[in-house]
């Protein structure tokens, strides 16, 4: 049997599986509420609508490919897409019971109903998927991976699947053809020029390769001929890390395909539904940490002389100048001691940052570590000035408006966290973080603030990269 036949006849496995795991949570969802409130002799009533419901739900799961186990997907995302999926299939059931006015299901029970659908249906998808992980973790069905390119894109990339065990990749090393054999880089080592590919791909059992060499399209359309003969997956990293795919739309223009780069604009309804998360985040917030601010206001207060809250002006949205508050990490007078410290600086850039700054009392440097300093920003985004996630706010005299990359960042709300909390912190470069705000403008979406802001707990956890 081929391996395109066992591969085909394993998804078959997986989806008739997952699909009867599915149908029995679904029976469980359905059947639980209904004998707890109803008289059973209604369950022949409704279950015309829940057998139609179930057949929807199912029908979402399908086209939202959730009949897999795709490594690169987060666990987040699975649990929003399982969500999703259960919400608009609800809608439909909904609206199909209520222009048919044959059966009435009472509110509450359709409710119920729903929260029980994504509880347990996304619920025992986040166990399964902690459940492959740690098996892949440990070696199970990992791939063996050669990286095309030893420039920064390559290094970045094994740099990225280092910090991802769960994905099961390994790499076995580069090739490169402007780089010594045996050279290391990245601890992995360069195992000869792209014309060895076959004798490398076979000596080191290799199943993917990624090439991050996209502007060489002689030596690309080479390595994928080579890859078929060899049965090797070769996959083309794109050429900036600015660009992202989710902005390729493909066509064809007669037999020729293309690649078209598309802007992603914002929609209205979009940006009401950022807009009411951030309230909703931001008000349970103030709520259930204000006797932390309490005690870190007298801390504060203790600690050195001057006010509790630290407050100066950031640009906003379209460049709009703001109050921006945080508590007070530094003696009070080290904006004038700030000149003298210039020569000290750690950061690259406009930015300013030491890992030992003197002004920074005691309290503060907890607080820094701990990002409880950010706290008091929860006001800036219940008021409208910032945003949950979204680019870091940075200081007037660090925003230059010659730079069309930053103003580019000043399209959107600024945010209390984002893509450079989560990967670095203090350690990210100017222009890294530059970089990443400008991606994570393009590629927004309520998804993608779900995954930073979960992402964003067990970061500040760690307190890598806080100072």
């Amino acid at each position: 049997m081929s391996a395109e036949r066992r591969l085909e006849r394993k998804n078959k496995q997986i989806f008739i599986l997952y699909s009867l795991i599915d149908i029995v949570f679904i029976l469980f969802s359905f059947y639980c509420p209904v004998i707890r409130n109803l008289n059973i002799s209604y369950l022949r009533q409704y279950a015309l609508i829940y057998y139609l419901w179930g057949v929807i739900i199912i029908l979402f799961f399908v086209v939202h490919k959730l009949y897999r186990t795709e490594r690169e997907m987060t666990i987040p995302m699975e649990a929003f897409l399982v969500c999703k999926a259960v919400f608009f299939s609800s809608l439909l059931t909904g609206a199909i019971v209520f222009f048919s006015k044959t059966i009435i299901l009472p509110k509450i029970m359709f409710v119920i109903n729903s929260m029980l659908l994504c509880v347990t249906l996304a619920g025992w998808r986040i166990v399964k998927r902690w459940a492959v992980r740690y098996l892949i973790a440990r070696g199970y069905n990992n791939f063996n991976v050669l990286i095309v390119g030893a420039g920064k894109m390559g290094i970045g990339l094994a740099r990225e699947i280092d910090q991802r065990p769960y994905l099961g990749l390994r790499v076995v090393g580069f090739l490169d053809d402007y780089k010594q054999k045996e050279d290391v880089v990245n601890g992995y080592k360069v195992l000869g020029g792209i014309s060895d590919f076959k004798k490398v791909a076979q000596q080191n059992f290799v199943d993917e390769v990624l090439v991050t060499i996209p502007g060489h399209r002689e030596k690309i359309a080479q390595l994928i001929n080579q890859g078929k003969i060899l049965n090797v997956s070769v996959k083309i990293i794109p050429d900036q890390f600015g660009l992202s795919v989710g902005l390729l739309t493909g066509s064809k223009i007669g037999y020729i395909p293309t690649l078209e780069y598309i802007t992603k604009r914002i929609h209205g309804t979009e940006l009401l539904g950022k807009r009411a998360t951030d309230v909703l985040l931001s008000g349970i917030g103030l709520i259930l940490l204000s006797p932390l601010f309490i005690i870190l206001v007298i801390l504060v207060k203790i600690g050195s002389k001057g006010p509790a809250f630290y407050i100066s002006n950031r640009y906003g949205k379209k460049a709009r100048i703001f109050n921006f508050y945080k508590f007070r990490t530094m003696v009070a007078n080290a904006e004038e001691i700030l000149p003298t410290l210039k020569a000290d600086n750690d950061a690259d850039g406009p930015l300013f940052k030491m890992k030992n700054d003197p002004r920074i009392t005691t309290i503060g440097r907890f607080m820094r570590k701990y990002s409880l300093d950010e706290l008091p920003q929860f006001w800036n985004v219940l008021k409208g000035d910032m945003s949950m996630v979204g680019p870091r706010p940075l200081p007037l005299d660090q925003v230059q408006n010659s730079d069309l990359k930053q103003l580019e960042r000043l399209g959107i709300k600024p945010g209390i966290t984002g893509l450079w909390q989560i990967r670095g912190r203090s350690d990210v470069s100017f222009k890294r973080l530059i970089r990443w705000d400008s991606w994570y403008i393009k590629n927004w979406s309520l998804g993608l603030d779900l995954k930073i802001l979960l992402e964003t707990v067990p970061t500040v956890l760690k307190t890598k990269g806080a100072y």
